[in-house]
């Protein structure tokens, strides 16, 4: 099978990594630079990306577009591709409901081929494996599953239909962000009182709980800003299926407090916690 040529919508954590493992099996893999920032430029040569100065010439040069970048971004990236009129493969990745997938799909489908994506896991680096959950036409997941055969981000199809992708990954991080949200609470409430230490010894017997890990809050925290529209999404599916979504609407509100350490490394449990006490 020829080497395609793919294009990145945006080098962020995740993407610019999964860009990466998608180069091992690519000719080249390309970023757009306008109006990106050092740290992105950063990322993109830590992964050996190549550089183009604008949108257009990376869509007229890639086979492949993937598309990550936070969920509220999504449709105005589609459709920044879509007046191109790109006529390739498009990675839709993106931490967005089905609805929203499928809307991308009507909008990309005259010319494009759209693949529904939701990535599981962490950024591949280090030893990190995430998962790639696939779900579109099976010769365009085949040509995906191609591109990353043999690297750090593993594949799998879920089938024909668009929306499956997206639907697993925001099930699967309603669960997991709601519950470190949850974790933050529950350490804020035990402080407050002076029993956060007795709290961790009791879950420290549980070592199957999320709060046996009280020093994710400080990760938790500077993940605030990307995780909350995350929940914001599984919070319109939950209601777009007739289930509540007050929790998940709850936690988002709560992730807000945090919106100001957006992706702060220093950070630490007291202080993740100091912020979430309203003055």
């Amino acid at each position: 099978m020829d080497q395609p040529t793919v294009g990145i919508l945006h080098p962020g954590s995740m993407g610019a990594a999964v860009a990466g493992c998608a180069a091992a099996n690519a000719a080249t893999v390309l970023w757009c630079q306008a109006g990106r920032s050092a740290a992105s430029a950063a990322r993109a040569a830590e992964f050996g990306l190549t550089p183009v100065s604008a949108l257009p010439e990376l869509l007229d040069r890639s086979d492949i577009v993937i598309s990550l970048c936070p969920p509220a971004a999504a449709e105005e990236l589609a459709s920044d591709v879509a007046e191109h009129a790109f006529t390739g493969l498009y990675v839709e990745a993106n931490a967005i409901n089905p609805e929203r997938a499928q809307r991308i799909t009507a909008l990309l489908g005259s010319d494009a081929t759209v693949v529904d994506g939701g990535v599981v896991g962490s950024p591949p680096v280090g030893g990190k494996t995430p998962t790639l959950y696939l779900s579109g036409a099976a010769n365009a997941t085949e040509r995906i599953e191609a591109l990353f055969a043999g690297t750090a981000v593993r594949t799998a199809v879920l089938g024909t239909e668009v929306g499956k992708a997206s639907a697993l990954k925001l099930s699967y991080a309603s669960f997991q962000k709601a519950s470190r949200v949850l974790v933050a609470l529950a350490v804020g409430m035990a402080r407050e009182h002076g029993v956060d230490q007795e709290l961790l010894e009791v879950a420290s017997r549980r070592t199957d709980s999320y709060l046996s890990e009280p020093q994710y809050v400080a990760k938790t925290a500077a993940r605030a800003w990307r995780w909350g529209p995350e929940l914001e999404e599984a919070a319109d599916v939950l209601e777009a299926a007739g289930l509540p979504p007050e929790m998940l609407r709850a936690a988002t509100s709560t992730l807000a407090r945090w919106n100001d350490v957006k992706d702060d490394s220093e950070l630490t449990l007291t202080d993740a916690l100091d912020r979430l006490v309203q003055p």
